[in-house]
């Protein structure tokens, strides 16, 4: 795990990228090329695109019920898959056959604010929580990255009696947006995997349409 990444690193999410950050679901696999994981996810084959933002039209016309456009990067031992309003990465069903053997990360937003992250680790959950309430994770080792979460951004205590957290008033967009930092920085310590805007515009992916069951 690297230590040193903060939210500060990735400030150029929302600056560059908004349009991903409002509905997303970013995965990182171990010791699988892009051309392998698409494979494993039965991904129909849908051309190559250079750079994160290229992904952004054809996800909104083909995702669905029953299908999702991914792109499927490859990185130094690592496979990054990029969805644009996607959830194929927060899938019990597919992520845990796909991490046996292997690390899975997955971090997932959606237009509703509905959030997760998750740590698939050989066949196992071990760890999952949605950011906005970081106190109730659960997984085969819930609590094993709390110093990580906490420094990350996430409020890892449980809530005041009565406290009712977010309220729709104007500062959420900012609690949002830090959540979203918070997500990268702990999906990047975790995997030792730092994600740039430079490797964001340059990466060439391998386009897929995959069944979601």
């Amino acid at each position: 795990m690297t230590e040193t990444t903060t939210a500060a690193d990735y400030a150029w999410l929302e600056e560059r990228y908004e349009s991903l950050t409002e509905a997303y679901c970013i995965t990182l696999v171990r010791g699988l090329t892009a051309q392998e994981l698409l494979r494993n996810l039965k991904a129909e084959p849908a051309g190559r695109v250079t750079g994160v933002e290229e992904l952004y039209e054809p996800s909104y016309d083909v995702s669905g019920h029953s299908r999702l456009f991914v792109g499927a990067a490859d990185l130094d031992g690592w496979a990054l898959m990029v969805e644009y309003n996607g959830y194929l990465g927060t899938l019990d069903e597919i992520m845990l056959p796909l991490s046996r053997g292997r690390t899975v990360v997955s971090h997932f937003r959606n237009i509703n604010a509905v959030d997760h992250f998750n740590w698939f680790e050989d066949g196992t959950l071990r760890l999952h929580f949605e950011p906005l309430f970081a106190h109730a994770r659960d997984g085969s080792h819930p609590d094993e990255l709390l110093t990580e979460m906490r420094e990350a951004g996430f409020d890892t205590e449980e809530p005041d009696e009565g406290d009712e957290g977010l309220d729709g008033d104007e500062g959420d967009d900012q609690d949002f947006e830090t959540l979203t930092a918070a997500s990268f920085v702990l999906a990047d310590r975790i995997t030792g995997v730092r994600l740039t805007p430079e490797l964001f515009a340059s990466a060439e992916f391998r386009c897929g349409i995959a069944p979601i069951s």
